[in-house]
């Protein structure tokens, strides 16, 4: 058995779009001896479909996925400190899961890889959760990033705007902080917004670009005067 240690290619694969995968992400695909997937119900249904299309577009031989499901989140707590308790709780579940498929289902020596939608820095739980697992020290890899086009620029180029004025800043955040406030001279980008919390901000003369399932088959466009 070989004593090399594994290695994860965590992927930026866009929002959706196989043609939003850059050509560093496609060479690392190929580098990638198995694909690890996690989901959950329709949502796993559909973006497993995507997944395996994206694969499908960019991959000429056969390949390799392993799924498992993803742990049940509690997404009822919205305050600050129950919410980081709860988003905590869910990310070390889902540690739990990819420990034993990086255990399981990758030989040592071989190279295992998570598609991330959009860029994995933004949003997103597999850097972290890689970082906790090396944390436990119970398996040895190693692993890198290859950035992907995230769901902000392609909503921003699908609307043929910039993210921000002359000299202005950009804001980013989720939905939920809206009502926490944010600062009034900046553009403002909102995302995992499934509340539709953009719809307090009304009577401030804003302009919105909204958007969903953005470069998928699926996809919706939105922009006018909030008001």
């Amino acid at each position: 058995m070989s004593d090399a240690p594994r290695h994860i290619l965590v992927i930026g694969m866009g929002a959706g779009d196989p043609d939003h995968l850059t050509l560093a992400a496609v060479k690392a695909m190929r580098r990638a001896d198995v694909f690890f997937v996690l989901g959950k119900g329709r949502e796993k249904d559909a973006l497993t479909r995507l997944r395996r299309d994206i694969l499908d577009e960019h991959l000429t031989g056969p390949y390799r996925v392993v799924e498992a499901e993803d742990p049940w989140r509690d997404r009822t707590q919205q305050d600050g400190g129950r919410y980081a308790s709860a988003v905590h709780d869910w990310r070390h579940r889902r540690a739990d899961i990819c420990e034993r498929l990086i255990v399981e289902e990758l030989a040592p020596g071989r190279c295992g890889a998570f598609l991330v939608w959009g860029d994995p820095s933004l949003y997103d739980s597999t850097l972290a959760i890689l970082e906790d697992i090396r944390g436990r020290g119970t398996v040895e890899f190693g692993y890198e990033v290859i950035p992907g086009i995230s769901s902000v620029s392609a909503l921003a180029a699908r609307h043929r705007v910039t993210l921000n004025r002359v000299g202005r800043p950009v804001h980013i955040t989720p939905g939920r902080r809206l009502a926490q406030g944010f600062p009034e001279d900046c553009d403002l980008v909102v995302m995992l917004d499934g509340h539709e919390s953009f719809t307090h901000l009304t009577g401030r003369g804003w302009w919105i670009h909204w958007g969903a399932y953005v470069g998928t088959p699926d996809e919706i466009l939105v922009s006018g005067p909030l008001d």
